[in-house]
């Protein structure tokens, strides 16, 4: 019974977490290009992501608010996006320099 217990509360736990984000997905790792309308970042998985930037996609550098100027090639990024159809559309851009 306990781990029955147990199960479902990991579960409900997750499930949880998971709608607490509304389906958006996280990009972290290295920015590799940069162009008007998207951002291609070599992720912590190895992976290449090109996130579609908008006009309403925020920029934070550090905590403080930036814009997509500031970005540059090298930089480390956290990425929230949403699914829009095939491709991802950043709604928020955190970066900072590479170390």
């Amino acid at each position: 019974m306990k781990k029955q217990l147990t199960i479902l509360l990991i579960t409900a736990l997750f499930t949880t977490l998971a709608l607490a984000h509304g389906g958006d997905q996280h990009i972290m790792g290295v920015v590799k290009n940069i162009t008007k309308t998207s951002i291609t970042v070599q992720t912590t998985n190895n992976e290449t992501k090109d996130v579609t930037i908008t006009d309403k996609t925020t920029f934070e550098n550090a905590g403080a608010a930036a814009k997509v100027d500031d970005l540059k090639v090298g930089d480390r990024v956290v990425i929230h996006a949403s699914k829009d159809g095939n491709k991802l559309v950043a709604h928020t851009v955190r970066f900072g320099a590479k170390k």
